[in-house]
């Protein structure tokens, strides 16, 4: 077996890595654009007095960067060739993300606000394999060029991985459809247009069945945003939304009725994944850092790195993700060559460990690198604040461990081969 990067991938990383040197980074460096990279990025990338929503230059820097990776042919890289792409695989898509979370904190790849010049584009792929053939033609263009811009409205205060208990509810009334209910971590309406509003529209709770999912704009009359969520990481766009009788067209219906949660299935496998091998590469980045720091610090006269107390937990780590690595680019490959539901188990594997460890490796990284790790001089706190969330959101690693233990005991099927 051949485990090394295939030829056109590595080519594509030594490109990409080309053209974040003549493009991104003199961006970044320009006109004190490093204020958002540096020990000030959360005050400058925070609008404190509204709301703690992302501040508008620095969103306008975000948009900069992803217009000159899109007119270098980076940014929809994953996207159809029907839509501008090149139809990069899961495993391409995986390589990529893992390389580039590698290279640390920067405007080339902002974890963050999950914005990078290699775009991550699933509501796209939802429209595409969900859509009308009306929906497509109206919204794909709104997609690419920034004027349709998409909000995810699943969670609820009352329920969160209980998805099939949604309370929010919508009713046929005519030729519409009347939508009343709450959401909650309801990210990216700080600028969204619509909202796909995830709503039980028959059968009773708990039932997977009878879920239906509705693009919402997000100025239709009874639909309000409450507030913003402030988190551990800052700045917020997790909105607290409330809908009393909104009323929307039946074209408003995406996918089909009552299986919405198709839908968000397919959200969460790509995403999952991909997010996946950017916590990898988050973790190699402190681990590398934290042996780069040990090997220049010198304590009672020797370096920090003769001290097995400081070897073995970075090589704990290493290990770890060294193993991990092979795991991440086999389940991407057979996301590529399989139905997504048939890996969905190894998917949850790569997530939940991925997101663990780049939270052990930020902490390990600061407690190597000391006072100077546990600063906002160097990045261990950020990529920790920032990585702590995914072992919540997209599916909390209770959840994706008792997906793998569905497989791995045959609950509801028969368990079957590992290989």
């Amino acid at each position: 077996m051949d485990f090394s990067i295939p030829e056109d991938i590595q080519a594509t990383l030594v490109e990409i890595d080309a053209f974040i040197e003549a493009e991104i980074k003199p961006l970044e460096e320009q006109d004190d654009n490093i204020r958002f990279f540096d020990h000030r990025r959360e005050w400058a990338r925070t609008d404190f007095e509204n709301g703690g929503v992302p501040r508008a230059d620095w969103e306008e820097l975000l948009r900069e960067m992803r217009r000159r990776a899109d007119k270098a042919g980076w940014l929809r890289l994953a996207l159809p060739t029907e839509f501008g792409g090149q139809g990069a695989s899961n495993l391409k898509m995986a390589l990529i993300r893992e390389h580039m979370a590698a290279k640390g904190l920067g405007l080339h790849n902002d974890l963050q606000n999950e914005s990078s010049i290699v775009g991550n584009f699933p509501t796209v792929l939802m429209m595409r394999d969900f859509g009308t053939p009306e929906q497509i033609k109206t919204w794909m263009p709104g997609f690419l060029d920034g004027t349709k811009r998409l909000a995810f409205g699943l969670t609820e205060p009352n329920h969160g991985s209980d998805a099939t208990y949604l309370e929010t509810t919508a009713f046929q009334d005519g030729d519409e459809w009347v939508i009343s209910g709450m959401k909650r971590w309801n990210s990216g309406l700080h600028h969204a247009t619509h909202d796909i509003i995830f709503a039980r529209t028959s059968g009773t709770p708990g039932d997977p069945k009878g879920i239906s999912a509705f693009l919402v704009p997000t100025d239709a009359p009874g639909f309000k945003v409450e507030f913003f969520w402030w988190t551990f990481n800052m700045p917020t766009d997790h909105a607290e939304v409330s809908m009393k009788d909104v009323r929307v067209g039946a074209d408003a219906l995406f996918g089909r009725l009552d299986h919405g949660l198709e839908l968000a299935q397919h959200f969460v496998h790509e995403n999952r994944i991909r997010q996946a091998a950017s916590s990898l590469g988050a973790a190699q980045f402190c681990i590398d850092e934290a042996v780069k720091y040990s090997n220049t610090r010198v304590t009672w006269g020797k370096k920090l790195s003769v001290n097995q107390g400081i070897q073995f937990p970075l090589v704990e780590l290493h290990t770890e993700a060294a193993m991990l690595r092979q795991l991440v680019r086999y389940t991407a490959w057979m996301l590529d060559h399989k139905h997504h539901m048939e890996v969905t188990h190894l998917v949850a594997m790569c997530n939940y460990r991925a997101n663990r460890l780049a939270c052990d490796a930020a902490d390990r990284a600061m407690q190597t690198c000391g006072g100077m790790g546990y600063s906002r001089h160097m990045p261990f706190e950020h990529i920790y604040r920032h990585h702590r969330r995914y072992r919540i959101t997209e599916g909390s690693e209770e959840i994706q461990m008792r997906k793998v233990a569905s497989n791995l005991f045959g609950f509801g099927r028969q368990p079957k081969e590992q290989k």
